[in-house]
């Protein structure tokens, strides 16, 4: 039985992870209702199969909703880690030696192997080593292709495969290791929406997805490391959505440096026209929790101030304790922010500038239109979905009405800013336009009689990337019965 759903009354999408906490379909359909718009499935845990079962569940939320809807597979990507230790377990003293180094020997307090030769090569005098999520500290004193003699800075207990980040030097590692091949391979067959690569160094780290996704996805760049924020521009041109990974952003970075950079990331996406993502330790107390911390709630709100398109749940929502009330939060926290009346000045401190195109310029005076006259909603017609992209940096006030022949644009579209996305026939004539965009809006909710609305397209019709025409309509009662009529016969 397929449910009527109303678009959301908050402008900014939820991302939520799906876990041990949250893979069934009824968990599934419990969080979409509380407020997520998308979901995230982390190629990090759980094997292939398991996934299957997620992604069809919710795939299953279309036949029941009536919405598109929204999956990202994100990437482990190249996971840096040290060797085994005899004993399991030693303990770093602060000021010690500690070597590492090639020998796949078990070490013990004074060395262990790094089975990446590719930092060996990399590395600096001077340059820190952190170990275990930053909890260890080790500053390079002498470097060469064999080993890595360091001494101690911060010391403490170390055990088995722990991790390593080198914040300080451009490790030249392959974005995509051998499981992430599989797995993005996996995600394409399942027909995911977005994938996240992790880990993002270089624009060229995002060339080899690129070519292996086929335009079968969206790509989208997380950045969590500083090399990556050197080449910030590039990267976000070179990717179709960027996610600001805060959490190994922090551990490589101070984390004072954080809240700016976030701030950055998020400004450069916007006015590069990417949908952009804050993500990590949003909630973080909820996973034990029914209720967030203040502090994490101002957190989240500063995100939506800002104007990210979407925020994020990761082991709130996958692995905690209360995973639809994080949800729920979250949705909450978007709607008290966006009724604010600051909220249209704040996001707008942000200054996206049209590209010297028909579509920029359209996408522009659309919502200028709408700030000047009464309108309920921008409908906008898309084929590849980029009008609505433009539309959408443009953070109007008003409601985006997406309608697009293509089901895949209208999934993708849901990590999108302020957008409610419609999969519905082509239209083939400018009368038939104007009828099914009255039509549509009635139906959505988003007008009623006597609403005006803004209508974009492209002429001539089917032709991607055609966006030429704005038009302002209004919905009169005698529309609004022949909807009432054609719903009754129905």
């Amino acid at each position: 039985m397929t449910h009527s759903f109303a678009p959301r009354s908050r402008k900014v999408r939820v991302l939520a992870t799906l876990g041990p906490a949250s893979n069934t379909p009824e968990m599934i359909a419990k969080l979409f209702q509380a407020g997520a718009d998308a979901f995230r499935i982390n190629m990090s845990h759980g094997d292939q199969a398991s996934k299957i079962d997620v992604i069809k569940a919710i795939r299953l939320l279309e036949q029941e909703f009536d919405r598109p809807s929204t999956i990202l597979a994100d990437l482990q990507g190249p996971k840096l880690r040290v060797g085994r230790f005899a004993e399991g377990r030693v303990v770093l003293e602060t000021g010690s030696t500690f070597v590492l180094d090639h020998d796949a020997t078990p070490g013990d307090a004074t060395r262990v192997q790094l089975p990446h030769p590719e930092i060996f090569a990399a590395m600096e005098t001077g340059a820190r080593l952190l170990l275990d999520d930053g909890k260890l500290v080790l500053r390079v004193v002498e470097c060469d292709a064999d080993r890595l003699v360091t001494q101690v800075e911060v010391g403490g207990p170390l055990s088995n495969n722990k991790g390593l980040n080198v914040p300080d030097v451009v490790v030249p590692m392959a974005a995509l290791t051998a499981k992430d091949r599989s797995d993005l391979a996996f995600a394409i067959d399942q027909g995911v929406d977005w994938i996240a690569l992790s880990f993002v160094q270089r624009p060229e780290d995002l060339w080899e997805a690129r070519k292996l996704i086929e335009g079968k996805a969206a790509l989208l760049a997380k950045i969590e490391k500083p090399a990556a924020i050197e080449r910030l521009e590039e990267i976000v041109e070179a990717c179709d959505g960027v996610m600001v990974a805060r959490g190994d952003l922090g551990v490589e970075l101070p984390p004072q440096s954080v809240p700016p950079l976030q701030k950055r990331i998020v400004e450069t996406s916007r006015r590069l026209g990417r949908p952009v993502v804050v993500a990590t330790q949003m909630l973080e107390s909820m996973i034990v929790s029914p209720s967030p911390t203040r502090a994490e709630v101002s957190d989240v709100a500063t995100a939506i101030y800002d104007g990210a398109d979407a925020i994020m749940l990761s082991a709130e929502s996958a692995a905690g304790q209360w995973p639809v009330e994080s949800v729920s939060m979250m949705n909450a926290i978007g709607d008290a922010v966006e009724r604010d009346p600051m909220h249209g000045d704040r996001i707008h401190f942000t200054v996206t500038r049209p590209d010297p195109t028909t579509a920029d310029a359209l996408a522009e005076a659309a919502k200028n239109i709408a700030e000047t006259v009464s309108v309920s909603a921008i409908i906008c017609f898309t084929t590849s979905g980029s009008t609505a992209r433009r539309i959408a940096r443009e953070r109007p006030g008003v409601p985006i009405l997406v309608l697009t022949p293509q089901l895949e644009t209208a999934r993708r579209l849901g990590l999108l800013w302020g957008t409610h996305n419609v999969h519905t026939r082509d239209v083939a004539s400018f009368e038939e336009m104007v009828a099914k965009a009255k039509r549509i809006a009635l139906r959505q909710g988003v007008a009623k009689a006597g609403d005006s609305v803004i209508v974009m397209a492209g002429v001539p019709f089917r032709t991607p990337g055609s966006t030429n025409v704005l038009h302002v309509v209004r919905i009169t009662g005698d529309e609004l019965k022949n909807y009432e009529a054609e719903k009754a016969a129905r």
